[in-house]
């Protein structure tokens, strides 16, 4: 009896200090506030995991990159090498150069602090891309996403030019051919590129700032707005709430998942770990950018075979294939091949990324909000646009390797750079058509499930002496998803209000070649729509009794 009474007071005296607690921070804190944000309901399919794979990598490359900034000299300062390892001694190299191999070398668990640290920012932009692309494809940047899109975009603009500002930091032969390249493409750009390479370098390649001020950019200036921008981005998703996959029970009005406390904070958790830990065994069995083999950075030499890291690789792919073209314009020379392939290209490419959610809405007229995602085959025009796109760019990082695939496969070195060349034209043409057709033929497939059923595999014989496959029902959160999908019509010719009439006509030539084509899903009848509705109730009902993890969240504003 004792014992109990101690253990009630000793309860009742932490209820107490919790309750003053929460109190304190209460008269604080947004802390009654903040309470409902614990309960939003995050959608749990696995292509929503793309988002937080970047966010961790990222927190890991935050991580490293500061224990990284203990050891590292951001200097030019010519110096003599005597350190451990041996190949190098008595060898002229940049303070930058020796503190990289000190850390490799010489601090303990250096190098695989340098390699989580590098294999983190090739997975952070892949799972950039990814992400970018699993938005596009679902139509998630629609309305009122908009906004999240564009700075989607600008953090992946951001984390390619703090990805190359890493790259060129250690001063390698590797890096060094970099830069020179990269010197090379200001140069192109008519009338200020001279301007621009002595601001960049101070003076004249490679001059004596460029890693010191590649260093200032890299942890201090292109962090900070990255931050920022992950910030805004993650605030905007639990404003806007979570897109989420259509399903019974699923609606624009609503969003059905686990609840961010404490669920989803769980899961996100141990993807943390996960991410992390995949790092950290990337790094110790891969080996990757071993600088120690290149040696130090000299301008008369460069690395035979040299390729750069993946997300820069189309440029130097675009580079190799350009044809050599100059126009000489009032005594100075315009080099088309650098410009148009290392600056015009790019520029263009994160042009479309930008604007195309506006072209979209221009073109099909929706100004609707969608909270629901867009099954790829849905909008086939889109996903053939898409995939156009990454065949586009696949074309661009092969050739930025063609003279390893000239000598491994013993081609001649011209006509694999012509084979590129026509490749990348004629291949995004017929990835487009390919990918249209495949997803009109996946639409006719689900048209016939609806009308036929599902095949079950049991053939037998009909009256007629002829033999049929047997058809089961189509089970019903598919059959739901399958009737959800409603496709608008084409715009009309005339021309919309306050449009000159060629800008409506070539608006509605535009929005019929986007919905033209497509295989409409009949609607049911009236009775079987409510039946729908009530099994879709029941089911929802049997759903949260079965399942304590699903959530629905709040209601749309």
């Amino acid at each position: 009896m004792l014992l109990q009474r101690r253990r009630a007071r000793a309860g009742a005296r932490a209820r107490h200090a919790a309750e003053h607690t929460v109190n304190w921070a209460d008269r604080r804190l947004p802390v009654s506030e903040g309470g409902g944000l614990l309960r939003k309901a995050f959608p749990e399919h696995w292509s929503f995991l793309l988002g937080e794979i970047a966010l961790y990598s990222f927190v890991v490359l935050l991580l490293t990159g500061v224990w990284l900034t203990l050891f590292f000299k951001p200097s030019m300062t010519e110096v003599v090498y005597d350190g451990s390892y041996e190949p190098l001694l008595g060898v002229s190299m940049s303070e930058a150069y020796r503190s990289t191999v000190d850390i490799s070398f010489d601090v303990r668990g250096g190098l695989l602090i340098r390699q989580v640290h590098h294999w983190a920012a090739l997975v952070f932009l892949s799972a950039i891309g990814v992400h970018l692309l699993r938005i596009f494809f679902t139509g998630a940047f629609r309305r009122p996403r908009e906004v999240n899109w564009l700075i989607g975009v600008t953090l992946f603009m951001l984390a390619l030019v703090e990805g190359f500002a890493g790259y060129s930091l250690p001063d390698d032969l590797l890096s060094g051919t970099g830069l020179r390249i990269a010197q090379g493409v200001m140069l192109s750009i008519p009338v200020v590129g001279t301007y621009i390479s002595m601001f960049v370098f101070g003076g004249q390649y490679p001059g004596e700032d460029i890693v010191p001020r590649l260093y200032s950019l890299h942890i201090l200036l292109l962090p900070g707005l990255l931050l920022a921008l992950v910030t805004l981005h993650l605030i905007l998703v639990f404003y806007l709430k979570h897109t989420q996959w259509a399903g019974r029970g699923r609606t624009n009005r609503n969003a059905v998942g686990k609840p961010l406390f404490p669920q989803f904070m769980t899961n996100s958790s141990g993807l943390f770990f996960m991410v992390f830990g995949v790092l950290t065994v990337l790094a110790a069995v891969a080996q990757i950018n071993p600088i120690w083999t290149y040696g130090p950075y000299r301008p008369d030499l460069v690395s035979t075979g040299s390729q750069p890291d993946w997300y820069v690789g189309f440029l130097e792919g675009s580079l190799r294939m350009m044809p050599p073209f100059e126009t000489v314009v009032a005594g100075h020379t315009v080099m088309w091949n650098v410009l148009v392939p290392a600056v015009l290209l790019p520029g263009a490419l994160f042009v479309v990324l930008y604007a195309y959610p506006f072209f979209e809405r221009w073109v099909t007229g929706d100004h609707e909000e969608h909270h629901l995602c867009d099954r790829p085959r849905d909008k086939p025009v889109r996903t053939g646009l898409g995939v156009a796109a990454i065949v586009f760019y696949a074309v661009l990082l092969l050739a930025g390797g063609n003279d390893i695939l000239a000598r491994t496969f013993d081609i001649s070195l011209n006509l694999l750079t012509w084979i590129f060349r026509v490749s990348l034209v004629v291949a995004p043409v017929l990835a487009f058509v390919a990918t249209k057709r495949i997803c009109l033929a996946l639409q006719e497939h689900d048209r016939e499930r609806l009308t036929e059923g599902e095949e079950t595999g049991e053939v037998h014989q009909t009256l007629a002496g002829g033999y049929a496959e047997r058809h089961g029902p189509l089970n019903p959160e598919e059959r739901h998803v399958l009737r959800s999908r409603r496709e608008p019509e084409p715009l009309a010719p005339s021309p919309k209000e306050g449009d000159a009439p060629h800008v409506g006509r070539l608006r509605a030539t535009l929005s019929g070649w986007y919905y033209d084509d497509r295989v409409d899903v009949e609607e049911e009848p009236e009775p079987g729509r409510e039946r729908g509705r009530e099994s879709a109730l029941e089911a929802g009902r049997g759903a949260a009794a079965s399942e304590p993890e699903t959530y629905s969240g709040e209601s749309e504003r």
